[in-house]
């Protein structure tokens, strides 16, 4: 019998002074049996800082991209269904950042392992070619911290100032500093 996926749920009070976008957003997370509250966590904080101030090109959305290899774990597409945003976390090859870039107007990665300046120094020049991809690592230690604030129910506010984020959830807030490694 096939475990099922774990449904998490997030009110998500946003202040990003870097962009101008302050809201609150109520969002629903199903978790794969597979994923550890760290990538999770690392979802909410990448829907944090790409959603958009308004719908009028869609939403952002949590997508199947452990169910289905073929979507992101994020995504944004039109009322046309045009994809605008295409997120993936992790440490994807180069032909998956190849194959997904130009079906969106822009991509982002979002990498928060140990591992991430040995996978980047692999990938890093085979992505020169791309002009509409953005690769951010996570410090892993950070990271590892907002896996601490994971829970069934979550009331997170999230702050972004000078490209610095604090997560908080009322007990205990976490500093994050994503680094931009390309685009």
């Amino acid at each position: 019998m096939a475990l099922k996926a774990t449904i998490y749920k997030a009110q998500i009070q946003l202040a990003d002074m870097d962009r101008n976008i302050y809201g609150d957003h109520n969002v629903t997370i199903a978790r794969h049996p597979s994923e550890t509250d760290e990538r999770m966590m690392i979802r909410l904080l990448a829907f944090a800082l790409n959603v958009p101030a308004d719908d009028h090109q869609g939403k952002l959305e949590f997508a199947k991209d452990l169910w289905d290899t073929d979507e992101p774990s994020l995504w944004q597409k039109d009322l046309t269904g045009q994809i605008v945003q295409w997120i993936d976390l992790g440490q994807p090859d180069d032909k998956r950042v190849m194959k997904s870039a130009p079906r969106a107007e822009r991509m982002a990665v979002y990498s928060y392992t140990s591992s991430t300046p040995i996978w980047w120094s692999g990938i890093a020049t085979k992505i020169t070619r791309t002009s509409n991809v953005t690769v951010w690592q996570v410090p892993a230690e950070q990271s590892q911290q907002l896996a601490t604030l994971a829970q069934r129910t979550m009331q997170l506010q999230v702050t972004v100032q000078d490209g610095t984020v604090w997560v908080g959830d009322g007990t205990q807030s976490i500093e994050i500093t994503p680094q931009k490694l390309y685009g």
